[in-house]
């Protein structure tokens, strides 16, 4: 098989925060399969079952809380790793009311923590810090946002992740400044913003497809919070993929692409949570719900999209999977581990790559 992203990333040594979580369960597997040297940083995984474990990929695993400054560093200083894909956080918008102050230590401090320890090893080559597409103060515009637009947050999850868009930025002009590259650091920094990422192996709590998997796996009905709120849905694989594009570019020294970078679905995909719920069902009939009518629930966006022009442009990436491909790649996946306890996420993985050649996508060529 001809090597993917260029195989810059063969016997580099890569750091992921949030390696037990669903996404960085995801991208350090994908990394393992690219021979890369994979570091993993975070708590235990969130979740029985879990992604982390389900996979059973052999790479160093640290256990710890990003919050712990001195943790970070000695992961850092003692693996000296090359590129750093920061994924650790509290992610859930709910349980961000219910603790705004962990949420925002983690996905501020938490930031802030990884960029110190990276500025003191001076082994780090590229740093990649992933928000989120709620990270936009959101007017529930009937176009996407673009990396211009302003950071904001109406909930504490998204207010944290527009302030660590905020911290990025900073950093990237004091301390890591593309002007400067190859003088006085060696450093380039970008952040990443995707939409509404999906998948096997997800189980975390209030999230629309794990909540109807829970329910389907006890064939119980599930209720569903806002059926009209309109996501930009895409495969887990989707985001990943523009992260290691960049990545890519960045291990190349090419300081250009040290900056805000939007991956999402084409405008196609932008569906509704009914929408998505009425064609898992024709995946796994055994998926019943009924809408849910919360009398005092908590503010969620009911509109939100991105616009990825840039990235299509500059980065020639494009998305591999439409909407009813990511959901049928999803609800097989939980259906054939809840009946036959298989694990697809190789398969999927191959099947991904292969309908990226197909479409001759750059990152697969």
């Amino acid at each position: 098989m001809k090597p993917l992203f260029g195989n810059i990333y063969k016997d580099k040594v890569c750091l992921v925060t949030g390696h037990t979580g669903f996404k960085g369960s995801w991208l350090a597997f994908w990394l393992t399969t690219l021979g890369a040297k994979v570091i993993g940083f975070s708590l235990q995984p969130p979740t029985r079952p879990n992604h982390f474990e389900l996979l059973n990929t052999d790479y160093i695993s640290i256990i710890g809380d990003i919050r712990n400054k001195v943790a970070i560093d000695n992961a850092v200083i003692k693996n000296q790793p090359d590129i750093v894909f920061h994924l650790a956080a509290q992610p859930l918008v709910r349980r961000s009311y219910q603790d705004p102050v962990e949420t925002f230590e983690t996905n501020v401090l938490g930031v802030l923590n990884v960029f110190e320890a990276c500025k003191k090893a001076q082994c780090v080559k590229a740093i990649i810090n992933i928000t989120s597409d709620k990270c936009y103060e959101n007017k529930e515009w009937i176009w996407g946002y673009r990396e211009t637009d302003p950071m904001g947050g109406h909930d504490p999850y998204s207010a944290s992740k527009g302030c660590s868009e905020i911290l990025t930025s900073s950093y990237r002009r004091s301390f890591f400044n593309p002007e400067y590259y190859g003088s006085r650091h060696n450093t380039l920094l970008a952040s990443v913003r995707a939409g509404n990422v999906i998948g096997g192996g997800d189980w975390a709590e209030d999230r629309i497809v794990p909540d109807i998997i829970r329910a389907a796996s006890q064939k119980a009905c599930v209720s569903i919070r806002n059926p009209k709120a309109v996501r930009p849905w895409q495969h887990v694989l989707e985001p990943l993929s523009g992260y290691l594009t960049l990545g890519w570019k960045l291990l190349e020294g090419q300081k250009e692409y040290a900056a805000e970078w939007n991956f999402g679905p084409d405008s196609k995909s932008n569906s509704s949570v009914k929408e998505l719920v009425k064609l898992a069902q024709t995946y796994w009939p055994v998926i019943n719900y009924s809408e849910a009518h919360e009398a005092q629930a908590v503010h969620e966006a009911n509109l939100l999209m991105l616009d990825c022009t840039k990235a299509a442009k500059i980065l020639h990436w494009q998305p591999v999977w439409d909407f009813q491909q990511t959901i049928q790649k999803t609800i097989v996946w939980y259906k054939e581990y809840y009946d036959s306890h298989v694990v697809n996420s190789e398969k999927d993985l191959q099947a991904f790559i292969n309908d990226a050649r197909e479409k001759g996508i750059s990152w697969s060529l």
